[in-house]
């Protein structure tokens, strides 16, 4: 197998998921705390994100159910789906998460909703791109993390 070509590949899909603004600096931040001792570290704090993620949604869509209008709840639960969204990267989720408190701001239920739709949305797409992006790390080899896009 060429591992350089998976390198390379991977290189390059983590350069349009930057391009596309799926990921921003922090992913790389978080990339480079890879060492010998955890060469796994970067998929693993990006589970646990999608892990947490998947809960906060939840709670999300109930609070959403439960406390109708109550925007103060929905934003705090939003700010919390925010903040992780911040400490991995997710860059399209996180200005999401931002247009849902924002609409929190203004009394607006319905923008509320359709944001939070995004917010899913995002999540989606954005789990599906980074299990492919590790899953071809994986193949390359240790060495695969190591390079940073060009901005």
């Amino acid at each position: 197998m060429d591992y350089s070509n998976l390198r390379r590949q991977a290189a390059s899909m983590k350069k349009s998921l930057f391009d596309q603004g799926y990921l921003d600096e922090q992913f790389c931040q978080v990339e480079d705390l890879q060492d010998d001792a955890s060469p796994n570290f970067a998929e693993e704090v990006v589970t646990l994100f999608f892990k947490d993620s998947a809960r906060l949604i939840s709670n999300i869509e109930q609070a959403l159910e439960k406390y109708p209008k109550d925007f103060n709840k929905w934003d705090a639960y939003m700010q919390q789906l925010k903040g992780s969204c911040s400490s991995i990267g997710a860059s399209r989720m996180n200005s999401e998460c931002m247009s849902f408190r924002d609409y929190c701001g203004q009394g607006n239920a319905e923008g509320c909703m359709k944001s939070f739709q995004k917010v899913k949305m995002e999540h989606g797409v954005l789990r599906q791109k980074l299990e492919a992006y590790f899953q071809l790390l994986r193949q390359a080899g240790p060495a695969g993390a190591a390079s940073r896009p060009a901005m």
